[in-house]
């Protein structure tokens, strides 16, 4: 241990007496472990729903899907589904064909998604299938195609599986407003119901085949899209910026990421306030850390200047309050780190903040630990301590050695 760190652990823990500075720093040491573990516990609640949506997310969504400025049968797709599947990483992938309707039930009627699939490919790109909870995901034919509702819309509606169910399509509203046209509108019989554990799916989506939604939204053989599922999720990104850099503007190419952007912007936002008020406990813990140093500096004056007189240069005084700062600020960092990661264990592992089971799809809080918040709160403990050691540590070292020595 170099001539500044043993100095500076002995004016921070002093053996001889525990004095008013020394309770300060202590006080210090509490806060910032109270401030790093409850960062640690906060972002691994954050960790731990962002897990949980991305897992519902894409189980259920694709994890690509390709758009065409404009409405064009499949054939088109071919050059950009041929590139794609030639880079081996394409598992699967559907046409479809999607837009709005009304759903009329019982004199009920709400505007939903109407999405048009391929039975025989979705099971490859989308997890509709695994997700059916009633009924089973086969339209039939005309003249009754089938449909297949959320759960909760299915509820809203008051329709069952063998319900027949009366779609209006909002393609043609404009020009029957105008009189020049009738509405399109068909009769759907349900053949069964999903349940995504995804609010705005069970609520606002239905599938039929894919040629009734053609028919339904006027589409003739045009499709919406195409879309992908690739063998790992985490190539989405890459892959996306592949077929970008290769069609460009030609087709619209969007990752299940983007697919819920708004959702994550969200979650991102309220994670990044949290972290910045939880900061502010560690902060507080800095505040008094600077003013047990200022006092510190004070008190051991006459010390700095037998110091200074025996040769002490300015930076060494400086870094003797600076280590001074960081033994705080890595000491907190290792017991709140220690506190926030048993707390987090305690959680995962015994549910000490359950859920209730009949409303939450979850029995207890998720949590998760990533490694990048660890480094991310241990380095935000140590930096704050090692800025509020700074103005202490520049006043010791601006002492001038005759002066501080007839300070007493």
């Amino acid at each position: 241990m170099s001539v500044e760190r043993s100095i500076a652990v002995r004016y921070l823990v002093s053996k001889r007496q525990v004095g008013l500075v020394t309770l300060i720093s202590f006080i210090s040491v509490v806060g910032v472990t109270i401030g790093v573990a409850a960062l640690i516990v906060v972002l691994s609640v954050f960790n731990g729903f962002g897990g949980l949506v991305t897992s519902i997310l894409v189980n259920f969504d694709p994890h690509l899907r390709i758009e065409s400025p404009k409405q064009t049968d499949l054939r088109s797709y071919e050059p950009i589904v041929a590139y794609a599947q030639q880079q081996g990483e394409v598992a699967g992938l559907a046409p479809f064909a999607l837009g709005k309707a009304v759903v009329v039930s019982h004199n009920l009627n709400r505007v939903i998604n109407i999405k048009g699939i391929d039975p025989g490919r979705i099971a490859s790109v989308s997890g509709l299938k695994e997700k059916m909870v009633l009924g089973k995901l086969d339209f039939g034919g005309r003249p009754r195609d089938g449909i297949v509702l959320g759960m909760t819309l299915s509820d809203r509606l008051g329709a069952i599986v063998g319900d027949t169910l009366a779609v209006v399509s909002l393609a043609g509203s404009e020009m029957s407003l105008l009189q020049l046209g009738q509405p399109v509108i068909r009769r759907f019989h349900v053949v069964g119901i999903y349940e995504s554990d995804n609010k705005e799916y069970d609520s606002y989506y239905a599938f039929v085949g894919l040629g009734a939604a053609q028919t339904l939204f006027g589409m003739g053989k045009n499709i919406s899209g195409v879309e992908l599922r690739l063998k790992s999720l985490d190539e989405s990104d890459d892959f996306k910026d592949l077929l970008a850099g290769r069609f460009g503007a030609r087709y619209r190419v969007l990752t299940w990421y983007d697919l819920h952007r708004d959702l994550y912007s969200v979650m991102k936002i309220e994670r990044w306030m949290a972290y910045i008020i939880l900061c502010l406990i560690i902060g507080v813990a800095s505040f008094n850390l600077l003013g047990s140093l200022t006092m510190s500096v004070i008190e051991k004056t006459r010390d700095i200047g037998i110091l200074k007189s025996m040769g002490a240069t300015n930076k060494c005084i400086v870094r003797i309050f600076m280590f001074e700062g960081i033994f705080v600020g890595i000491v907190g960092s290792l017991l709140g780190l220690g506190l926030g990661l048993f707390l987090v264990y305690l959680q995962s592992r015994f549910h000490l903040f359950p859920l209730d089971p009949t409303v939450y799809i979850i029995p207890a809080i998720p949590v998760q630990v990533h490694l990048i918040d660890v480094a991310v709160v241990t380095a935000t403990a140590i930096g704050l301590c090692s800025l509020a050691a700074l103005y202490p540590a520049k006043r010791a070292a601006s002492l001038i050695p005759v002066e501080a020595i007839r300070w007493e």
